[in-house]
C-alpha cells in the first residue's frame, strides 16, 4: 500500500476542516473554514453546496501545505458530515437545483404533523429506528421536489442526483464519478430500513421520493470511491471511509464494545451509545442509529441528539453580546458560586430528544432583581450539561443497564467548569480523551481500516488515550434538586405553544 498519510475530511454544520492524520493517529496538519448560514425565514436554514465544496478543497490545499504532504502520500480518504443536511443536483451538470436545505431547518413542521395525522409515524419508526420530525432528511427532500420549479420534471427524466452532505462531497471528489453514501448516513434519511439495510419502497412511496435519485449504499470501511485526477492534484486516491458525524465521532473514540458511551459537545449534542449487533428501539424518546457497517458486520446504537449545545454559547456572544469571547462564558460562570436559581432552556428551534417538541420555545426563569450577567451565562453552561442528562437517563433506561462513565469530544470539552458540572450533575466520571478531533478521527480510522492502513479495531483501541478524567462531587441530594428545578423549566418550555 502506498501512503504514509490519512487524510479527514469533516463537513460540519459551522464550517468544514480537513487532517492529515499519520500512521499512530497523531495529526501532521489540519486547516479549517467557516462556511455562512443563510435564513430565508424564520425557521429556515441553510447552505450554499457550491460554498460547502469549495470550503473543502481550500481545507485540503491548505492541510497538505501546511503539513508538507503530497497528494501522492495520502493513502486513503475518509469523509464524515453534518448528517441530515441534504443537497439535491443536476446528474449531467453538477449544479446544485436549491440550496442544502439544513438539519436544523424546521420548514417541515407542518408536513410531518399531516403525517402524524395520517397513521404514518408508528411504521417509521419500526422500520427506520427514528421519530418523525423535521430533523431527518426525507421530508427535505420532499419539499424540494414539491416547491422548487423544475424539478419534477430533471427527475422525469433521470437527471436528478441527492444525497447527504457526504455524497455531494464524494460526488465532487470523484468528479462526478460516484453518487454513493454510507449505511450510517443512510439511516437518517426517514426512507432506509436498518434491519433489512435497504431503501425502503414504502416508505420512499409515502415521501414521494423515487430510488433512482438516492445514491448507492455502501459499507462504512472499504472502497467506496476514488478521486478524480483533476481534481484531486493529479492523483487518484481511494475514498475508503464514510459515516455520519456522530457515528463517526462514536468509532474516533473507539466504543467498540455495547455499553460504550460517548457525547459530542459541538453546536448541538450527541450522545450516542453502542449496542451491539442488534438494533433497540427506544421507548423513551430516543433513535436508533445504524452506527456502522464493516464487512459483513453491522453495528446498531441508541442516540440522543440535542438541537442546541455549544450554541448557547455563541447566542450570549452574538444574541444577548454579554461576553466578547466563547472563553468568556466559563470565566463568568465560575465567578458565582451558583445561577441563583435562574434556568435557560435553550429551545431556540424547540427541542430534540427524549421530547420532540418542534413548537417548544427558548426561556430563561427565576429572573430575580439580583440576576446579573454572570448568572446567566452560568445558567447557559449548565443547559448544556442537564440537556445531556435527560438524554442519558433515557438511554440507561433503554438499554436496561447503568451507564459508567462517558467519553467526551467537542469544542465545549476545553471548559474544565462545564466538564466538572456534567460529571456532577450525571454522578459518573467523564472522561476526556487525549485527542478530541474525534469526528474527523473516526473518518480517518474508517478510511485506514478498508485499505488496510490498520489491520483491525484492537490496533486502533490502543491509540485511544486518556488526559483527564473529571469525577463526580455534588452530593446526591444537591444533583437531584437543581436537576428537578431544569425538568420544572422544561416543562415550560413545552407549554409555551398551548399558552397562545
Amino acid at each position: 500500500m502506498n501512503g504514509k498519510y490519512i487524510m479527514a475530511i469533516d463537513q460540519g454544520t459551522g464550517g468544514t476542516r480537513v487532517i492529515v492524520f499519520d500512521r499512530k493517529a497523531g495529526i501532521r496538519a489540519m486547516a479549517c473554514k467557516e462556511i455562512t448560514p443563510i435564513y430565508p425565514q424564520p425557521g429556515w436554514v441553510e447552505h450554499d453546496p457550491i460554498e460547502v465544496w469549495n470550503s473543502v478543497m481550500a481545507c485540503i490545499r491548505e492541510a497538505l501545505r501546511r503539513g508538507k504532504v503530497t497528494a501522492k502520500e495520502i493513502a486513503a480518504i475518509g469523509v464524515t458530515n453534518q448528517r441530515e443536511s441534504i443537497v439535491m443536483w443536476d446528474r449531467d451538470t453538477g449544479e446544485p437545483l436549491y440550496n442544502s436545505i439544513n438539519w436544523q431547518c424546521r420548514r417541515t413542521s407542518t408536513l410531518c404533523g399531516d403525517m402524524k395525522k395520517r397513521g404514518y409515524e408508528k411504521k417509521i419508526k419500526e422500520k427506520t429506528g427514528l421519530v418523525l420530525d423535521p430533523y431527518f432528511s426525507a421530508t427535505k427532500i420532499k419539499w424540494i421536489i414539491e416547491n422548487v420549479k423544475g424539478v419534477k420534471e430533471k427527475i422525469d427524466r433521470g437527471k436528478v442526483c441527492v444525497g447527504n452532505i457526504d455524497s455531494w462531497v464524494i460526488w465532487n471528489l470523484s468528479g462526478g464519478r460516484f453518487h454513493v453514501t454510507d449505511y450510517s448516513n443512510a439511516s437518517r434519511t426517514l426512507v432506509f430500513n436498518i434491519f433489512s439495510a435497504v431503501w425502503d419502497e414504502e416508505l420512499m412511496s409515502w415521501f414521494g421520493i423515487p430510488e433512482h435519485i438516492l445514491p448507492q449504499v455502501k459499507p462504512s470501511s472499504g472502497i467506496m470511491a476514488n478521486t478524480d485526477k483533476k481534481v484531486f492534484f493529479g492523483e487518484e486516491i481511494p475514498i475508503s471511509g464514510d459515516a455520519g458525524d456522530q457515528h463517526a465521532a462514536l468509532f474516533g473514540q473507539c466504543c467498540f464494545n455495547p455499553g460504550m458511551t460517548k457525547c459530542t459537545f459541538g453546536s448541538a449534542l450527541s450522545i450516542v451509545m453502542n449496542t451491539g449487533s442488534n438494533p433497540t428501539i427506544s421507548k423513551h424518546g430516543l433513535i436508533t442509529d445504524l452506527a456502522w457497517k464493516i464487512g459483513a458486520k453491522t453495528e446498531y446504537a441508541l442516540e440522543g441528539p440535542v438541537y442546541v449545545g455549544g450554541a448557547v454559547v455563541r447566542w450570549l456572544r452574538d444574541g444577548l453580546r454579554i461576553i466578547k469571547n466563547s472563553s468568556d462564558s466559563s470565566r463568568m460562570a465560575e465567578s458565582v458560586p451558583d445561577t441563583g436559581g435562574v434556568y435557560m432552556v435553550p429551545a431556540f428551534t424547540g427541542l430534540c430528544a427524549p421530547f420532540w417538541d418542534p413548537f417548544a420555545r427558548g426561556l430563561i426563569i427565576g429572573i430575580t432583581a439580583g440576576t446579573s450577567a454572570e448568572h446567566i451565562a452560568r445558567s447557559a453552561l449548565e443547559s448544556i450539561t442537564y440537556q445531556a442528562r435527560d438524554v442519558l437517563d433515557a438511554m440507561g433506561t433503554d438499554a436496561e443497564k447503568k451507564i459508567q462513565s462517558v467519553r467526551v469530544d467537542g469544542g465545549a470539552v476545553k471548559s474544565g467548569f462545564l466538564m466538572q458540572f456534567q460529571a456532577d450533575i450525571l454522578g459518573i466520571p467523564i472522561e476526556l480523551p487525549s485527542i478530541t478531533e474525534m469526528t474527523a478521527l473516526g473518518a480517518c480510522y474508517l478510511a485506514g481500516l478498508g485499505v488496510r492502513f490498520w489491520n483491525g479495531l484492537d490496533e486502533i483501541a490502543r491509540h485511544w488515550k486518556l488526559e483527564r478524567c473529571y469525577e463526580p462531587k455534588m452530593d446526591e441530594a444537591r444533583r437531584e434538586e437543581l436537576y428537578a428545578g431544569w425538568k420544572r423549566a422544561v416543562k415550560r418550555s413545552m407549554a409555551w405553544c398551548v399558552d397562545q
